[in-house]
């Protein structure tokens, strides 16, 4: 069986789970996902990640190099090596006021946005609210277990998984015709693609896979 290096592309699910609680915070299966009552994803299933880019924490990926494609593995992470740990610049005092006036009720667990950051209202007392803006899972032990399906060698997957991971999207269509290859947006999307945006994905595309293409 063939063993993953850096920048090859690889087929995985996984999933994450809290170590101390063993509860599931993130998969690619469908079924996890729906034990788990997981709907943060509109559809579970295996992602395509070029090892080395930090698609995955960067433990996981170091660890798959030299590893045979077609296993499983587990990896486990302390807090530095995930998702931080605890900042205490990052707890803030919010006067009640303030929610009265945004017309919320602040109660522990509320989830808000401040100034582009998610918080979580820890504590309400004394006219104040304890608000904490780090990571949900911020000083916590993480374990992750990975099925690493196949080692990627079709162009246009390729090409998909580095859109799909750097963009966030999935609206758009990869068409080869010759030796050219189109990727085409959808409307809704394209709109929102500035030509920087556009000339990156093109570089990253050629320095990835080693092809030309034109996003459009």
């Amino acid at each position: 069986m063939a063993k993953i290096k850096e920048k090859d592309f690889i087929e995985v699910n996984f999933t994450g789970r809290i170590k101390e609680t063993n509860g599931v915070f993130d998969t690619t299966v469908a079924k996890i996902a729906k034990d788990n009552e997981l709907t943060d994803k509109s559809e579970y299933k295996p992602a395509v990640i070029c090892v080395g880019e930090g698609h995955l924490f960067k433990k996981i990926e170091d660890t798959l190099i030299g590893k045979e494609a077609g296993r499983s593995y587990k990896v486990e992470l302390s807090p530095e090596e995930s998702f931080g740990k605890k900042d205490a610049k990052l707890f803030r005092m919010i006067p009640v006021s303030v929610f009265k006036k945004n017309k919320m009720n602040p109660v522990p667990g509320l989830t808000l946005e401040v100034d582009g950051m998610m918080g979580v209202v820890r504590t309400v007392g004394g006219g104040r609210c304890m608000v904490d803006f780090n990571h949900p899972l911020s000083g916590k032990d993480v374990v992750y277990t990975l099925k690493v399906n196949k080692i990627v060698k079709d162009v246009v997957d390729k090409i998909k998984a580095i859109i799909e991971m750097d963009l966030r999207v999935n609206e758009f269509k990869v068409e080869q015709k010759e030796k050219n290859i189109d990727v085409v947006f959808d409307e809704n999307v394209s709109k929102h693609l500035t030509d920087e945006m556009k000339k990156t994905v093109e570089k990253r595309v050629k320095d990835l896979v080693g092809v030309k293409i034109n996003v459009k």
